[in-house]
């Protein structure tokens, strides 16, 4: 075997970028879930919720776009903020599913 395969399934860490990747997914993932299961039924404050979630996520996927083309000094201060604004998504979509789960049960 050659050093030179790509893409090889390891059990390995996942790189930054990867976890930062497999975490917009799954992001990505858990807004579309909660706009089809509340297609027609969500109020205006929600969908304005949904669309903040989105352009969050958004703004994340551009900054590990940035991450990439940027230097090591500046990648990471990149990095850190990266974590943060995952963070901060995480957060904003686990309260948003709550509330909505509540709106639900309570009709």
């Amino acid at each position: 075997m050659s050093k030179h395969q790509h893409h090889e399934h390891h059990a390995e860490p996942k790189t930054f970028e990867e976890r930062v990747s497999a975490q917009l997914h799954e992001a990505k993932s858990q807004i579309e879930a909660i706009e089809a299961g509340a297609k027609g039924k969500l109020a205006q404050t929600e969908v304005n919720a949904i669309n903040s979630l989105k352009t969050m996520r958004q703004e994340i996927e551009k900054k590990s776009q940035d991450l990439k083309t940027s230097g090591e000094e500046k990648a990471a201060q990149v990095k850190t903020e990266l974590e943060s604004d995952l963070a901060k998504l995480k957060t904003s979509l686990e309260q948003f599913r709550t509330k909505v789960k509540s709106h639900a049960a309570a009709k």
